[in-house]
């Protein structure tokens, strides 16, 4: 069974940001694999708890979990464990402030120091008809691509780097303090243990360019405003070779003429006429999946409400789907002709057509129903 991630860090589930961080410090120095060197186990609890952080330390990524759980965090929905940090190692450095690779003072190895790409966010406005079935879409985006001179390296064509003389190639260069040997990055070679002699001429070193590429969108259908899908692999490439960062595609759904949304609901405003109301009619409604027939029972009040179930949009991740809800509007005529003012002085003899008179006040009444 997958355990949760706030039993993981040992917190509650109302814990504040300082609460989790301060557990997450203490776990990831008693599992850091270079203070228990060669127990697997150690290193994948150190994975754990550094997914785990990752998830509870974003405000935006722990609503997600929070509501859908591990599973609504996968298969690029909700932004799941890789926006922001490419590894568990970065994590760690990222919480205690930079170089830690020999910070437990037994000579750990050097980590890649390879730069993931940044990730890219954009804004996706969807219809309703669009989210009721689900849909493919085409994005343009301008992103950075590696660069086709240098094939991503960044150094001029035909040269290759050299080893970094400040950290002798191993990224990082250390000192001591107190017990410990701290590692910080090399500022020389940012980390990577090379330095370019001769750049490439059509990237200056940096190892990408920018382009407009057109990415695919696979939307799940039931998606709703203000949540996001992440597409992995598709943002930025990193610095000379580094990995690519994700998109982060933001949901928006656009107004509808005739629609509101509830939920996984949609409500229909139909306005009919006294007769059809008072007799009872077939009328035929819009639904986001073409029109449909309602039956209008005899005597329905205006303000009712008729349910079409089924006809509304899909729960997320689930089989269930919502009703179209119908909300009856009696209208009233404002232009009436002399034949047809006559019909309805004819009928306003009928006591049938008023309201019936209540036998206790609307006070009485709500007392009753509160006590």
């Amino acid at each position: 069974m997958e355990i949760d991630y706030y039993e993981l860090l040992g917190v509650t589930r109302d814990a504040d940001q300082n609460t989790i961080k301060k557990a997450y410090r203490k776990l990831a120095m008693e599992y850091h694999p270079d203070k228990n060197p060669g127990d697997k186990a150690a290193e994948e609890k150190f994975k754990e708890i550094g997914e785990a952080y990752a998830v509870l330390s974003d405000p935006q990524k722990r609503a997600n979990y929070d509501r859908f759980g591990k599973e609504g965090m996968r298969g690029g929905f909700s932004g799941g464990f890789s926006g922001g940090f490419s590894d568990p190692f970065e994590i760690f450095r990222e919480v205690f402030g930079g170089g830690f690779g020999d910070i437990f003072g037994m000579g750990g190895q050097r980590r890649s120091a390879k730069r993931r790409g940044a990730d890219l966010q954009l804004r996706l406005q969807l219809t309703l008809e669009e989210i009721a079935v689900g849909v493919k879409k085409k994005i343009k985006l301008k992103r950075h691509d590696a660069c086709d001179a240098c094939r991503g390296l960044g150094t001029s064509p035909g040269t290759s780097k050299v080893t970094c003389p400040s950290c002798n190639g191993r990224g990082e260069v250390a000192y001591r303090q107190g017990f410990f040997t701290i590692s910080q990055t090399c500022q020389r070679c940012g980390g990577e243990g090379q330095i370019i002699d001769r750049p490439c001429p059509k990237c200056h070193g940096d190892g990408r360019v920018r382009k407009e590429v057109t990415i695919e969108v696979d939307i799940p259908a039931g998606i709703a405003e203000g949540q996001y899908l992440t597409i992995r692999g598709e943002g930025n490439v990193g610095p000379r070779g580094g990995p690519r960062g994700d998109v982060l595609v933001i949901i928006e759904e656009k107004k509808h003429p005739e629609f509101e949304r509830h939920g996984d609901d949609i409500v229909y405003h139909l306005r009919l006429a006294f007769t059809q109301v008072a007799l009872g009619d077939e009328v035929e409604v819009p639904t986001l999946k073409g029109r449909a027939t309602i039956s209008i029972p005899p005597g329905t009040q205006s303000g009712k409400i008729l349910r079409m179930k089924g006809k509304g949009i899909p729960h997320l991740n689930s089989y269930h789907t919502g009703d179209q809800l119908i909300k009856v509007h009696v209208w009233t005529p404002t232009k009436l002709s002399s034949k047809e003012k006559a019909l309805l002085k004819e009928l306003s003899a009928s006591e049938n057509i008023y309201p019936k008179k209540e036998d206790k006040s609307f006070f009485e009444r709500m007392k009753e129903a509160i006590l």
